[in-house]
């Protein structure tokens, strides 16, 4: 099989790199916010554009870390997409606060111009949770623009995204806060959970250093309700040494991979949601198939040996998880949203696909037609 993702061949190329960070770790005696983290930091914040990153357990803890940093509250009221992974609106909800949705634009991003007809006409959402979503960057310039213009908190969740761009400026530098997710299948992700907030606010990083570790201002005085939701130290050392310098060559294949599907496949039955290269890092590859086939195309790359994937296939206002929360609004129709969750199918996109299998993947796209 073409997998969408291949972590045994991620294994056999980073293993002594890794096995020289567990050495390094455990004859170190520091496993708990030690100097890998600290490092990790200091290089990712550099490679990003920020002042600031703080590492911390994971990607959704992350974005609760960065909501509660800027100051969002029980009953604050956050807009957000109705299109990406759960863990975005989740931690709007630990917070205590109240996702209210906008629809998605034809790229699979959040609309901005239903973001500013929204902010404009309900000046009381202090707060804007963008996704830049399947490793493609909104309009940042635009993005930032409209936050200063309307005097809104922009948190960006960039866990998808690590290293996009749009017209020159880097994803996550533009809001007050940003999140990252160091999940496995992440462009960036590490062998087991991690994630990062990144900021240019000295304040926001203090904050978050202490909501990552119980609260605590200083040693056992505790300033404020907080989390256990540090990034361990050997992950961070095995991103150091094995997986960050990695990164530029990951992004470019990936890259590669996506110039080659654009170029090559060329079937009526599906698009490709629109795309301004060379900004997006490719998380995913999205394609969108009509008339209701996904389920036959899936079937017909599963047979022609091509993994796939669906990103996402419920919109996050039918999750009984948020209906349950009871706390969210939806500011108008979510068509796109809907549409495309009905529609899309990931295609396998990872820096260790062959060119062999990159032109299986392109000719079996193209093989396919619909009942």
């Amino acid at each position: 099989m073409v997998l969408l993702n291949d972590f045994a061949r991620q294994w056999s190329d980073v293993r002594r790199d890794v096995a020289a960070a567990l050495e390094k770790v455990g004859t170190s005696g520091t496993y708990i916010l030690g100097p890998s983290v600290t490092e990790f930091e200091r290089q990712l914040s550099s490679r990003l554009g920020v002042r600031e990153a703080v590492g911390v357990g994971n990607g959704l803890d992350a974005l609760e870390i960065a909501l509660r940093a800027v100051g969002c509250k029980p009953g604050d009221r956050v807009l957000t997409t109705p299109m990406s992974a759960f863990a975005t609106t989740l931690a709007i909800m630990r917070v205590g606060a109240v996702p209210c949705f906008v629809d998605v634009d034809e790229t699979g991003l959040l609309d901005l111009d239903l973001v500013e007809e929204a902010l404009t006409r309900t000046p009381s959402i202090p707060f804007v949770l963008p996704v830049h979503l399947y490793g493609r960057s909104l309009d940042l310039r635009r993005l930032g623009s409209v936050a200063a213009r309307l005097g809104v908190c922009v948190i960006e969740d960039c866990a998808q995204a690590i290293g996009a761009t749009h017209a020159g400026l880097l994803a996550g530098t533009v809001g007050a806060a940003a999140a990252l997710s160091f999940y496995p299948t992440k462009n960036l992700g590490c062998l087991g959970d991690g994630g990062a907030l990144l900021t240019n606010s000295s304040e926001i990083a203090r904050r978050a250093r202490s909501l990552r570790n119980y609260g605590q201002g200083s040693r056992y005085v505790h300033d404020c309700l907080g989390l256990n939701s540090r990034l361990d130290e050997l992950q961070a050392a095995i991103m150091l040494s094995a997986l960050l310098p990695r990164l530029d060559a990951w992004t470019e294949r990936r890259r590669q991979i996506a110039r080659t599907y654009c170029r090559c496949i060329e079937n009526p039955a599906f698009a490709i949601p629109p795309v301004e290269p060379p900004g997006p890092v490719w998380h995913l590859f999205p394609v969108l198939v009509r008339n209701g086939s996904r389920s036959a195309f899936q079937a017909h790359m599963q047979a022609c040996g091509i993994s796939t994937g669906i990103h996402y296939p419920t919109v996050i206002t039918r999750q009984e998880a948020l209906r349950t929360y009871g706390l969210f609004e939806v500011l108008g129709p979510l068509t796109r949203a809907e549409s495309l969750a009905a529609q899309e199918v990931s295609l396998p996109i990872h820096p260790y696909l062959t060119d062999s299998e990159v032109d299986e993947v392109v000719s079996a796209s193209n093989s396919w037609r619909p009942a």
